[in-house]
C-alpha cells in the first residue's frame, strides 16, 4: 500500500477539501476562522503541498459539513465505511467527491445538483 502522505494522495484530499469548502460557499479565510487553522495552511493543503494532521482534519470536519469519520476515512486514516452506510448519510460519497474534484467548478455544481435532485425524486 502506498504511503498516504505521498503527493498524489495529498492532492486528492486537498481537492476534496476544496470541493467541500466551495460547495458550502466558504472562503479560505472563513474556513480558517471557523476551524482555527490558518488560511495559508488550508491553501497548501488544498493544493496538495501539505498533508493535514489528524487534529487539523478534526477541526475542519464540522465547518465542511462532514463528520470526522468520513474525513478520516477519505484521508486514509480509517478504513472506508461500508457502501450501505455511505448511501444513507445524506452526503456525497467520498469516492464520488474525489472524482468530481477533477472537474471544473461549473461541472461540479451541475452534477451535485443533479445528484441531490435524483435523491429527492427517489424519496417521493
Amino acid at each position: 500500500m502506498a504511503d498516504i502522505r505521498d503527493k498524489g494522495q495529498a492532492g486528492n484530499l486537498g481537492q476534496f477539501i476544496k470541493q467541500q469548502r466551495t460547495m458550502r460557499g466558504l472562503t479560505l479565510e472563513e474556513l480558517g476562522a471557523s476551524s482555527s487553522v490558518s488560511p495559508s495552511h488550508l491553501g497548501r493543503i488544498e493544493r496538495g503541498e501539505r498533508f493535514p494532521s489528524a487534529p487539523v482534519l478534526r477541526r475542519i470536519a464540522g465547518p465542511l459539513g462532514l463528520n470526522e469519520e468520513e474525513l478520516f476515512a477519505f484521508a486514509g486514516f480509517l478504513s472506508s465505511p461500508s457502501a450501505e452506510a455511505q448511501t444513507h448519510t445524506g452526503r456525497i460519497d467520498p469516492y464520488v467527491a474525489s472524482m468530481l474534484a477533477s472537474e471544473t467548478m461549473a461541472t461540479q455544481r451541475t452534477l451535485v445538483g443533479l445528484l441531490y435532485l435524483l435523491k429527492s425524486i427517489a424519496r417521493d
